[in-house]
């Protein structure tokens, strides 16, 4: 790791990925503040940008802008209706794919750390982390095959 061979070193590669890590939502955040246009206090319909100065636009010709946006169709009903859990499970098995994918990856880099590394332990070493890589994935394969199995009835 260039940089980071001194204690010293490491802490202010930490501190520096922390500023930056606080910095750019901040600086986006107060980048927005000054480019979205603002609404005019005396006219509620009357938006007025800072960048670009005379420049109005007036939002009582668009009655529709705060109705519900259903695809271009009219709105039907409420918009805070309750939804079931089950349409969740699409978005849960992603994740769970998502996960199980970054440690597999993990596996691999350390299976292929390992056989750089000179001796014989080396592959007694990538034979067992490539065991409890395929345990891994036959656990989340078993998880999502249950969840198919129930065809989404998921009950809380």
């Amino acid at each position: 790791m260039v940089g980071a061979e001194t204690v010293t070193g490491t802490y202010l590669s930490m501190a520096w990925m922390t500023l930056i890590g606080i910095g750019m939502p901040l600086g986006a955040f107060i980048t927005q503040y000054f480019v979205m246009p603002k609404t005019d206090p005396s006219r509620p319909h009357m938006t007025k940008s800072w960048l670009m100065e005379g420049h109005e636009r007036d939002h009582s010709l668009y009655p529709r802008r705060l109705s519900t946006y259903e695809c271009g169709s009219e709105p039907v009903g409420e918009a805070m209706i309750q939804f079931h859990f089950q349409y969740y499970w699409y978005a849960i098995i992603f994740l769970v794919f998502d996960v199980a994918f970054m440690f597999m990856a993990l596996g691999g880099l350390l299976a292929v750390d390992a056989t750089n590394t000179t001796g014989s332990n080396a592959i007694d070493l990538v034979g067992t982390e490539m065991i409890i890589l395929l345990a891994f994935f036959t656990t989340m394969t078993l998880g999502v095959w249950h969840v198919f199995r129930k065809r989404g009835r998921i009950y809380i």
